[in-house]
């Protein structure tokens, strides 16, 4: 696909999410009409209809979808760092590495503030996925090494996350909800936490696509066109754990996004690795808005977990996937 069919594909991405994130306005307890929607946006005036809109649904949405645009990189990433078709966030562990030790600050440590929550959601995801590759011998491993050592990484770290659930009481059933990815009651102040660390990862990887496509090729391939793999692995290792460090507090593990979403884009096969970035971007920030709008839309007044959803939607992607044998990368193809 040449790049004015892939520019064209992304703006049809990107208006299918606008439109769900208006929806997203007109649907909830107190349903809006289009030209109520409309007239809002335009012309906010502080009454019900307006506070609906601007405080509680349109930050929301768009917190789904940023969260989603910077979820679906950060599996692009780390498949490619890897080359790995089942690299991402949660089989690698970084999910979990993010999560737990946020966790246990929220339980032993309240008095922290929850700006250092994306620090520490950053180190302890590189902490896994630095365990992860080198159960998988430095991600070289088959698949299946990589995957088991994530599942194991995953486990021992859900193991100490379920312990200290069990010590919060009454703070568990809000705990268990944000375990399971939403953006419920998210503002315009949780969007600002969000957002430079999600452009920190897929502006990175915009900047660094011409080094990401050459690692897609063969790290021996890269080595001789002069990349420095001891130099640049470690970068793009930290940008994959970005959007995850700045995602994990906010709506906590959203699951599937960064698995599908990257094999979906190389099903459009785009003419570089550039594009396959935007396209991934793109087709994870439409995911989980839909993912959000059914989750709040399916069970009113009460809403389901978004993470719940997008597995729902990303698990027969993925097993479509599988069956087709999709599961490749740009340089691997015939």
């Amino acid at each position: 696909m040449d790049a004015r069919k892939s520019l064209a594909v992304i703006a049809l991405l990107l208006a299918a999410t606008l439109l769900i994130v208006f929806l997203g306005l007109l649907s909830g307890a107190r349903v809006l009409t289009v030209a109520d929607a409309i007239r809002v946006l335009a012309a906010p005036d502080g009454k019900v209809d307006s506070i609906l809109v601007w405080t509680l649904r349109l930050p929301r949405s768009l917190a789904a979808a940023i969260a989603g645009a910077g979820l679906a990189v950060s599996g692009y990433l780390l498949q490619t760092l890897t080359r790995n078709p089942l690299a991402d966030p949660g089989i690698t562990g970084v999910t979990a590495g993010a999560i737990t030790p946020i966790v246990c600050c929220f339980v032993f440590l309240p008095w922290l503030s929850s700006a250092y929550y994306p620090f520490i959601g950053l180190v302890g995801g590189l902490a896994a996925a630095v365990v992860t590759f080198w159960v998988s011998k430095g991600g070289q491993g088959r698949p299946l090494h990589l995957a088991l050592g994530g599942v194991s990484v995953s486990l021992f770290l859900g193991a100490i996350t379920i312990y200290v659930l069990l010590l919060t009481g009454p703070q568990s059933t809000s705990l268990l909800f944000w375990l399971s990815g939403g953006f419920q009651g998210r503002s315009w102040s949780h969007l600002t936490y969000m957002l430079p660390w999600v452009m920190v990862g897929v502006a990175g990887a915009l900047a660094l696509h011409r080094v990401i496509g050459m690692f897609a090729l063969s790290d021996h391939a890269a080595a001789g066109m002069g990349v420095q793999l001891n130099v640049w692995k470690p970068v793009l290792l930290v940008l994959g754990v970005c959007p995850v460090a700045g995602v994990a507090p906010i709506a906590g593990p959203v699951a599937f996004v960064g698995l599908a979403a990257p094999h979906i884009a190389r099903l459009l096969r785009p003419r570089g690795a550039a594009w396959e970035i935007a396209l991934c971007a793109a087709i994870g920030a439409l995911i989980v808005t839909i993912a959000d709008l059914i989750a709040r839309t399916i069970a009113i007044p009460k809403e389901l977990p978004v993470g719940i959803i997008t597995a729902l939607i990303g698990g027969p992607v993925f097993i479509y996937l599988i069956q087709r044998g999709r599961l490749q990368f740009r340089g691997n193809r015939p």
